[in-house]
């Protein structure tokens, strides 16, 4: 099983590829970050980021992500996109920037049929590291450590991978999956939101419904 990560954001977005209940086997694809070694029951297929021009305005940036996505989404096939749920943050102008690259990458998912799972950061944290309130250099030491990568990623690529391992390790129907019960716990009450493809479809135009 495929799992797409991803950390939105309109000037960067970091995304990782994980998959789970994983054996040996060829894939191809961008030679952004490729894992040498496989992991008994997880295995990163890529991982980097997706970058907008600086002073370019949102109304340009916001296709350009979504075309993004939508390649990662054609070339991988994943089978669940995973990631953060949005919280409250202090400052309004990054939080609505993240509103903005998160509605880009849910509505990339729902036109690929692909279904989007969201997970608190804490949830994140807990699966990944086993501590809620672990910092993100903690977070990017695990994700190397968990996925066996030569070299840290950085920062948004290790919270998009982390959101892909939380979602392997505590989302639901992951059965191939060996996971402590404490990252199951992380990730059980997490919103599966199958049913986004076919709401947002169905409200587009030109659809058939």
């Amino acid at each position: 099983m495929i799992i797409l990560g991803i950390d939105p954001g309109t000037a960067i977005m970091g995304y990782g590829l994980v998959e789970s209940g994983a054996v040996e086997s060829a894939r191809d694809g961008r030679a952004v970050g490729r894992a040498s070694v496989s992991g008994d029951s997880l295995r990163m297929l890529e991982y980097g980021a997706l970058h907008t021009p600086a002073n370019t305005p949102l109304y340009e940036r916001l296709p350009m992500l979504y075309k993004g996505v939508m390649d990662l989404l054609a070339e991988y096939k994943p089978d669940g996109l995973a990631l953060e749920q949005l919280f409250f943050n202090k400052n309004v102008s990054t939080a609505l920037s993240v509103g903005h690259a998160r509605g880009i990458v849910i509505l990339a998912a729902a036109h690929s049929g692909v279904p989007v799972s969201e997970y608190t950061p804490l949830q994140v944290k807990q699966a990944v590291v086993g501590n809620g309130h672990a910092r993100k250099e903690q977070v990017q030491d695990m994700v190397q450590r968990l996925l066996k990568l030569g070299g840290s990623p950085s920062p948004d690529a290790a919270d998009a991978l982390a959101c892909a391992i939380c979602h392997a390790h505590g989302g639901p129907d992951r059965s191939g999956v060996r996971a402590g019960a404490a990252r199951r716990r992380a990730g059980s009450d997490c919103r599966l939101h199958t049913g986004i493809a076919s709401l947002v479809t169905s409200a587009l135009p030109g659809s058939n419904s």
